[in-house]
């Protein structure tokens, strides 16, 4: 009778160590994905659960053998919910690893330099996987939605990618774009020029903004920003397109016409002096530094030569005639 129970008892154990064997070497072997998988896990769901829809979608191949696998090793109680995506051949073994650290899908989205609030808006609210919560938000009323500050959304939110997870908010990823922008202007206000024409940190975003607008050539825009400051000091209007072509919104069609720039209005640099009201675009950090550190030469005028860069002249007359080489030409 002894040797008999002794056989069975050996027999178990075979078996067992058998299965143990099977299991270890399953949880190492790839499963065959056939095409990249996002699976989003949520708070709270069974892990038996998210092994059947881990199978389902070919990242592994047994939902049961996962589960086992999972409470050999203690995992079941750790994984963490978000969004994760498969996009290679991966062991069950690495599939509960990312599941227990968390390893999940990071999203971005991006603020480009020259962009509006508007873009911005739009942008935040397709962007996939963010929650959008910001309502009927305006850029005249964002900040205030935001509670960060009273005063016109444009041109506050600094041009960057910023990352975000499945269920962020909107909201989130503009305060964090919001305090960017606080750091970058004060760093570039703390460095400005000690004759700078502009009397606050707000005044420097906004010549920033129409100075992005003016010119993508960073060679260009402290050339740029001194034209304008020294038209400033001198009282002369700015006269800078991009501005009139804020002002006049969605009803502009892609053609700046002469009655445009006749039309008086408060973005209208041609009929007003000073600065626009509000910033135009959002500033990136080379147009700050132009707008705070402007260039110390003796040009009043400057017109695009139609291949991204600009013609600078210190008179009138000089102006004209680069005006009509290269705008009158069709190139600007």
């Amino acid at each position: 009778m002894l040797p008999r129970t002794i056989a069975v008892i050996l027999t178990v154990f075979a078996a067992v160590l058998g299965g143990l064997w099977f299991l270890e070497n399953w949880a190492g072997r790839p499963a065959e994905l056939d095409s990249p998988a996002t699976i989003v896990i949520e708070r709270g769901e069974s892990f038996s659960a998210i092994g059947q829809r881990l199978s389902a979608n070919g990242i592994v191949d047994s939902a049961r053998w996962l589960t086992l696998r999972a409470r050999m090793r203690g995992l079941t109680g750790s994984v963490k919910a978000g969004e994760y995506r498969f996009e290679s051949n991966q062991s069950p073994d690495r599939v509960l690893d990312r599941l227990a650290s968390g390893d999940i899908l990071v999203h971005s989205i991006q603020i480009t330099e020259g962009e509006t609030f508007s873009v911005t808006r739009n942008n935040l609210l397709h962007a996939d996987g963010l929650w959008f919560d910001l309502g009927d938000a305006t850029v005249v009323n964002v900040l205030a939605v935001l509670e960060l500050a009273d005063a016109h959304g444009e041109g506050q939110f600094f041009p960057d990618t910023y990352h975000y997870r499945r269920g962020d908010r909107a909201s989130e990823v503009l305060v964090r774009a919001w305090e960017r922008m606080r750091l970058q202007l004060d760093n570039a206000w703390e460095k400005r020029d000690a004759d700078l024409p502009l009397k606050s940190p707000y005044e420097v975003l906004i010549l920033a903004s129409i100075i992005e607008k003016e010119s993508g050539m960073e060679g260009d825009r402290r050339k740029i920003s001194g034209v304008f400051s020294r038209r400033l000091r001198q009282g002369m209007r700015l006269q800078t397109d991009p501005a009139v072509i804020y002002g006049l919104g969605r009803t502009f069609d892609g053609n700046l016409t002469r009655a445009h720039l006749r039309k008086d209005g408060p973005y209208n640099t041609y009929t007003r002096g000073g600065l626009p009201p509000t910033p135009i675009s959002a500033a990136g950090l080379t147009a700050l530094h132009a707008a705070t550190q402007p260039d110390s030469g003796t040009a009043l005028y400057f017109v695009g030569r139609g291949d991204g860069s600009s013609q600078f002249s210190d008179t009138l007359d000089a102006h004209l005639q680069a005006v009509r080489r290269y705008q009158l030409r069709g190139e600007r």
